[in-house]
């Protein structure tokens, strides 16, 4: 069942996809273990992936991809930067898991989960890639059990040593030499140090399946705030909670806090948490089954803000569908946009070519873009969209809403099909406002869509 079929169930049964919705942040593809990265004012979010169409009933998930944004409300499709292709060591075909990503020394390291296959490590020299396999093996080989190899945390603490957390039903880690790829073994066994699951460090298990000794279930999250540690997990067995933890270090004694996140009907019964700060704001990660109208296989990444209590501690979080209310800053119309770039959409997906790299496609009429907190300052004179034609349409250009106030359309026929720009006059609008583009035409797909840009 693809996403636009996926839609019209979630109208159907009366589910929010409305202007007003922020979350899912991304709605082109199923995106799920959301992997939030600060770096050079921009936060990257890594996720795994969703497949449209489900084998076997089960987790079918072939590759990680990327998103950006500086402003927290819209999202830039990074496309696919990492897939079980790049490993050509194993013939593992699904089962591409809950990644996470971190800098060092100008080098993007993204430790990657493999179902049944432990946990691998792929090395860049982009937050976006592409990425490349350094080692021809898998990082952590010496685990008990390679299935319980999943959910990789990393984290650089401020004397320099990076430690990797992972695991279901307990939790690991080892201590990460400098190269990020190779870790210190002489600790624990063979360098892999088993924590202690204990109801003082993860509270009581509420399991009856004899296998988790604890209230931790997996999908570990590892920082540091105020010389404090903070272990955020999915706890409390299936349906999956969000919990946490703090110690004095980042090898513990952990200490349980509680919950943080209950489960809610629009909830996967799965979870995977991931916080950050940025621009003077807290952020949590975490992904939903709301867009696939309550398929648990087919999860979507969402995102709230939140503070922090004056004691260090999280408050209790609520998942909604309208996630983040405010921008941190505001976005550029007088520059190239790429069209990937979304606060919101319905009914289109992304793709990539040597030419474009990544497009918009799959567009129909009556789909559109939502983007949030455009500044058009003193006002736009003229509007261009680079595009290629297939049976060709219109983009109507519109603030605010849907059917909101009119600035142009921009016709997109008459050509051979390659990408090429279109530019029309446009009605003068000043001030901060929210943009649509709503696509018309036929009952085919119109035409394909890379950027666009304002002009003064």
């Amino acid at each position: 069942m693809n996403i636009r079929k996926l839609l019209i169930i979630s109208l159907t049964l009366g589910i929010s996809i409305s202007g007003i919705s922020q979350n899912p942040i991304v709605q082109t593809y199923f995106t799920a273990d959301p992997a939030p990265l600060v770096h050079d004012g921009t936060v990257y979010v890594y996720t795994s992936h969703d497949e449209d169409t489900t084998v076997n009933n089960f987790f079918t998930m072939y590759d990680w991809r990327c998103y950006s944004s500086d402003d927290m409300v819209n999202w830039t499709d990074h496309g696919t930067v990492a897939s079980l292709k790049d490993f050509g060591w194993m013939d593992k075909t699904n089962g591409a898991w809950a990644p996470q990503a971190i800098e060092r020394n100008g080098k993007f390291y993204l430790y990657v989960p493999i179902h049944g296959e432990g946990i691998s490590v792929l090395v860049s020299d982009s937050p976006t890639g592409p990425f490349h396999d350094p080692l021809g093996h898998r990082l952590i080989l010496d685990s008990e059990d390679v299935w319980t190899d999943i959910d990789p945390t990393v984290f650089i603490d401020d004397d320099g040593q990076a430690y990797l957390y992972w695991g279901n039903p307990s939790v690991y880690y080892v201590k990460l030499n400098e190269d990020m790829i190779s870790y210190d073994r002489s600790i624990g066994k063979k360098g892999i140090v088993p924590v202690e699951m204990n109801t003082e460090s993860f509270g009581e298990s509420p399991s009856k399946d004899g296998r988790h000794h604890s209230n931790y279930t997996e999908g570990p999250w590892i920082y540091k705030r105020n010389d404090l540690y903070y272990l955020i997990y999915a706890a409390g067995g299936i349906p999956e909670y969000i919990a946490y933890s703090t110690a004095p270090t980042d090898e513990g004694p952990w200490t349980y806090q509680g919950y943080i996140m209950e489960r809610a009907p629009h909830l996967a019964f799965t979870n995977h948490p991931g916080i950050i700060d940025f621009k003077g704001n807290s952020y949590f990660f975490y992904h939903d089954q709301d867009l696939s109208g309550g398929e648990g296989f087919k999860r979507s990444v969402s995102v709230e803000q939140f503070e922090y209590n004056e004691d260090g501690s999280i408050p209790m979080l609520t998942p909604t569908k309208e996630g983040v209310e405010e921008s941190v800053a505001n976005l550029n119309p007088f520059k190239k946009v790429e069209a990937e770039t979304i606060a919101w959409s319905e009914g289109l997906k992304t793709l990539s070519d040597d030419q474009a790299g990544i497009y918009v496609t799959n567009i129909h009429n009556g789909d559109y873009i939502k983007v949030r907190s455009v500044d058009f300052a003193k006002g736009a004179k003229t509007f261009k969209a680079r595009a290629a034609v297939l049976e060709g349409g219109n983009i109507e250009i519109r603030l605010d809403a849907k059917d909101g106030q009119l600035l142009g359309v921009c016709e997109i026929t008459e050509n051979d099909g390659s990408w090429q720009t279109f530019t029309i006059k446009t009605k003068k609008q000043k001030g901060i406002h929210d943009l649509f583009f709503v696509f018309k035409g036929g009952k085919g797909e119109l035409f394909n869509f890379d950027f666009w840009e304002f002009n003064k």
